[in-house]
């Protein structure tokens, strides 16, 4: 099958990014195209058509693609829980939690459903764009493994290595990364490219003539550092923003241990009239007009460190004061009352007392609510589409008022009787325009100018793709692909004689 591997020196190189511009890349040649990332370890996930869930990254390359995200695209995600254990997802299902120990002891298992799922996609497409999850080199994790180099062989596909000049050492990764590899792993690798450079490339001259002549490997390309670009992040929360209007509404967001899907919150950051504070443990906390709690994949455990930190209160003063206030699925559940964890499904048996902010109560249960919703809210009737991923039910007087009611009738969330406080488990609510404008100015902002979030994903996945015409050597990068791991391209280099000696000794 004619593929490529994205693969990174480290964790945030780009692979994801790079994977996304590749996707709609190959889409504007007129190739079909699909998105695929053996194993995935990320707390933002989607729901897919087939009720699966998947990493976020995977659902913005479907978008990129033109395809709508399906479960085979993420074979196998893992939602970290603890700080050695998480839950994994097998093909869009939970299947258990695992310690790192017995997940590891696992991979043979899991390699099958990844290469079930791999097949089962690549036939209905020309080609595959194949994400790899942080770095080849990490030597503690290379037997076995599933997520990088040991999937390309498994498959034979071709590599890229992408690194991140931005933090520094760009020349000592790739190099470096190499090193560690065994003979037929570097001799996958058919390029490098170096990403978000700041400055005139022209200086990165003989830099890149001694990486092309000690590891006999050329470089593709080098990407620029673009001011104001958004792609979803995978993991780590993005504190950018663009420029704010002077009377912007001020939001602020805790991030808890287990914050998940804060990705909810990229349509708000990219407002121009909203301005998003995260706040993290210890710093201060600013004014603000609205404050959100985002999802958690701990409730009790988030739950617990929000009250630890003083945030009962701080929230009991901004009300006072008359601020808003919002929860999207586990935050929503830390508003009601009690939130009960009978089973032990996210933690310890029992109940942890919540916010008391709603008339509500919550259940944790093993079963995962996976759904695609659309819906109005009942702020202004206006219409949102997201998704729902979430493993409690939730009871009581406070539904009587609810924040929305889906296409078949069916009503979630609720809003406070003094209107101060309402709560959701739709995730992705931002993202409709009319939905997004009804909560700022249900937030307080008066004027609310429209912003198409859809529109503004799709132009940057279309600069994406400009750059990879123009800044890479795309003729190459495309007969790679074409070509897949045939080319040998095997040299008498300074790498491969220090790879030489090192196995002779």
């Amino acid at each position: 099958m004619p593929s490529i591997m994205v693969q990174g020196c480290t964790s945030d190189s780009g692979k994801s990014t790079i994977a996304t511009g590749i996707c709609r890349w190959l889409l504007r040649k007129g190739y079909s195209v699909a998105p695929f990332k053996p194993q995935n370890m990320a707390l933002n996930s989607a729901v897919t058509v087939d009720s699966g869930e998947i990493g976020r990254a995977q659902a913005v390359q479907a978008q990129a693609a033109g395809l709508k995200p399906v479960s085979d695209m993420n074979p196998v995600l893992l939602k970290p829980n603890s700080e050695t254990g998480s839950q994994v997802i097998i093909q869009g299902r939970a299947l258990t939690d695992m310690e790192a120990k017995a997940y590891h002891g696992y991979k043979p298992t899991a390699l099958k459903y990844v290469m079930e799922s791999y097949r089962r996609l690549s036939s209905k497409y020309d080609y595959m764009v194949i994400e790899g999850a942080g770095s080849p080199a990490e030597i503690n994790l290379r037997e076995g493994d599933i997520a990088n180099m040991g999937f390309a062989e498994e498959i034979d596909a071709p590599v890229i290595l992408v690194a991140d000049i931005d933090r520094g050492g760009v020349f000592a990764h790739l190099a470096g990364t190499c090193m560690v590899l065994s003979q037929s792993e570097q001799n996958r690798i058919k390029g490098f490219i170096i990403n978000k450079f700041r400055g005139d490339p022209d200086i990165l001259t003989p830099g890149l003539d001694w990486l092309e002549n000690y590891t006999g490997k050329p470089v593709l390309g080098v990407l620029p550092y673009i001011v104001g670009f958004h792609l979803e992040a995978e993991d780590a929360i993005d504190r950018r923003q663009g420029e704010k209007s002077i009377n912007s509404l001020k939001i602020v967001i805790p991030v808890t241990p287990r914050i998940s899907n804060h990705t909810d919150f990229d349509p708000l950051r990219m407002h121009p009239q909203a301005d998003v504070t995260f706040v993290r443990k210890g710093e201060a906390v600013p004014e603000a007009d609205l404050v959100i709690l985002a999802g958690s994949k701990s409730v009790r455990t988030d739950l617990k460190f929000l009250l630890d930190e003083g945030w009962d209160e701080r929230l009991k003063t901004h009300l006072r004061y008359g601020g808003k206030v919002m929860g999207i699925c586990g935050g929503y559940q830390m508003l009601g009352k009690v939130v009960h964890d009978p089973l032990g499904y996210e933690s310890k048996p029992g109940s942890s007392p919540a916010l008391g902010l709603l008339d509500l109560e919550t259940t944790l249960e093993p079963e995962k609510q996976l759904l695609n919703v659309e819906a109005t809210l009942t702020l202004d009737n206006a219409p949102v589409k997201g998704y729902e991923i979430h493993a409690g039910v939730t009871n009581g007087d406070g539904l009587k008022r609810p924040f929305l009611e889906k296409a078949g009738g069916e009503r979630d969330g609720a809003i406070s009787e003094d209107n101060q406080v309402a709560g959701s488990y739709l995730h992705g609510v931002f993202e409709s325009q009319e939905g997004l404008a009804a909560i700022l100015r249900w937030a307080g902002l008066k004027d609310v100018d429209p912003v198409d979030y859809w529109k503004l994903r799709e132009e940057d996945i279309d600069a994406l793709a400009d750059m990879i015409e123009t800044r890479l050597d795309s003729k190459r990068l495309l007969s790679i692909i074409q070509a897949g791991n045939t080319q040998d391209d095997t040299r008498d280099t300074p790498l491969a004689r220090l790879a030489t000696a090192a196995r002779s000794l």
